[in-house]
């Protein structure tokens, strides 16, 4: 089966340029937030992906120009009636997490995030799993879910440093493409009409490199991140994680949860965010009316 055969998917679509594979996440209407439907495709192509000796690099991007991807689809709601339906429930969900992102990291040819617009969260924790990430001028990252008890990454803290990753991790802050390249966390950044095209030429260029050098080169990388404990350092963070979520039972978010109740996502997450305003980093610096 080659890269763009199989069952049609929905939540992505799989395209293929020369010897570079292309993966495009496929909810802009929801600025590709990442379902359970999404984030399952979007690993079974990357294993078709690697399977396909026509493809030697593959470049993952979001449809629709907003977003790249906004992260977790969060519009699921959930009846836990119990504290150890909340433990049970977060546990199964962030202990799966570091085997997704390390999938990315553990494949034979490299990953090239193509970040357009928005890329929070989950998303976000995908460009970092990336081997390359290419940013467009008017790219936008960040945590802000941490703003309600929600977990940050080992990645951040492994890819930026002790210091940029407190910054940003202890406030949910978004920053720029031009903050994340100085953070070593994006190579590039380039205006936003080229950055799928950026993505692929530099996919196509590392396919002149013979594909068991890369491959081997690739492992080399990885086994040398692997060696000093990035892979033990990202389950450890897990369990963590299920105590973060497991915590979201304080007075503090008594309003949030109400206002998510009562009149939905959106609304809670003004909530949420309207006090950060304005943001250092990307184009939401004034309160949304």
């Amino acid at each position: 089966m080659s890269f763009t055969d199989g069952a049609t998917p929905q939540a992505i679509l799989c395209e293929q340029d020369g010897p570079v594979g292309i993966i495009m996440l496929n909810r802009p209407q929801a600025m590709n937030t990442i379902s359970r439907q999404l984030e399952a495709e979007l690993h079974e192509a990357l294993d078709r992906a690697e399977r396909d000796p026509s493809v030697r690099a593959i470049v993952l991007a979001g449809a629709g120009g907003r977003a790249f991807s906004a992260g977790y689809d969060l519009s699921a709601q959930h009846d836990l009636e119990t504290r150890a339906d909340v433990l049970r429930h977060w546990w199964a969900i962030d202990t799966a997490t570091p085997d997704k992102h390390w999938h990315l990291l553990r494949l034979e040819k490299p990953v090239i995030a193509a970040v357009d617009g928005w890329c929070l969260a989950g998303g976000f924790w995908y460009a970092l799993a990336a081997d390359i990430t290419i940013a467009s001028e008017r790219a936008v990252f960040g945590q802000p879910e941490v703003r309600e008890t929600q977990n940050s990454t080992v990645l951040l803290g492994w890819l930026a440093g002790w210091k940029n990753a407190a910054r940003y991790a202890l406030t949910g802050d978004h920053f720029d493409a031009h903050e994340a390249r100085r953070m070593g966390i994006v190579n590039d950044v380039v205006p936003h009409e080229e950055v799928l095209a950026h993505a692929i030429a530099l996919g196509k260029r590392i396919a002149l490199v013979p594909a068991d050098s890369v491959r081997i080169n690739k492992r080399i990388t990885t086994f040398a991140l692997e060696a000093m404990g990035l892979r033990t350092a990202m389950s450890g963070a897990s369990f963590l994680s299920s105590i973060v979520h497991a915590s979201a039972d304080t007075p503090e978010l008594a309003e949030l949860h109400e206002v998510r109740r009562s009149q939905g996502l959106a609304a809670s997450l003004k909530l949420r965010d309207d006090k950060f305003r304005p943001e250092p980093g990307g184009p939401r610096a004034r309160p949304r009316p």
